[in-house]
């Protein structure tokens, strides 16, 4: 800046935005989080057309928010890791049961990842354990409507 030169002067609205935006920067980030529950967006939707990499088709597929989550190539935690769940919403074509995860479902919906993991010439189609899948209040697992997956 030169010497001599003054700063530009700011309108009254540019000065008030200006105390406003920096007000809301100084408010502690102490708001409670609603329960996952509650929050929980889940909807079975009908007359879609997904096909799985090894031949199965589906029309029917549950839209729910999820959790980050490797998927399995089969309904066990010792599977091979076919993918990872890592966006959500996710669709989940099918349920089977096998092992009870954490939270003591034994319910595993067949979906496809967000990302390739091993046996990359199925891309990502594989099992997650239901507590990976957020259904709301009211609903459980496994969701009705949602067919049995037919190999299991």
């Amino acid at each position: 800046m030169k010497r001599g030169s003054t700063l530009p002067r700011s309108s009254p609205r540019a000065a008030a935005l200006a105390a406003v935006v920096g007000a809301l920067l100084c408010l502690p980030l102490t708001a409670t989080p609603a329960s996952a529950d509650a929050r929980a967006t889940c909807s079975l939707q009908e007359g879609v057309t997904l096909r799985d990499t090894i031949g199965n088709s589906f029309t029917k597929a549950l839209y729910c928010d999820n959790l980050p989550s490797d998927v399995y190539g089969r309904p066990s935690f010792d599977a091979p890791i076919t993918g990872w769940l890592r966006l959500s919403p996710s669709w989940f074509t099918c349920y089977t049961i096998g092992p009870k995860d954490t939270q003591g479902n034994n319910v595993w919906y067949y979906t496809q990842g967000d990302q390739v993991g091993e046996l990359p010439r199925i891309k990502g189609w594989g099992n997650v354990p239901a507590e990976v899948v957020t259904i709301p209040s009211g609903m459980s697992h496994p969701v009705a409507g949602l067919p049995r997956c037919p190999w299991y």
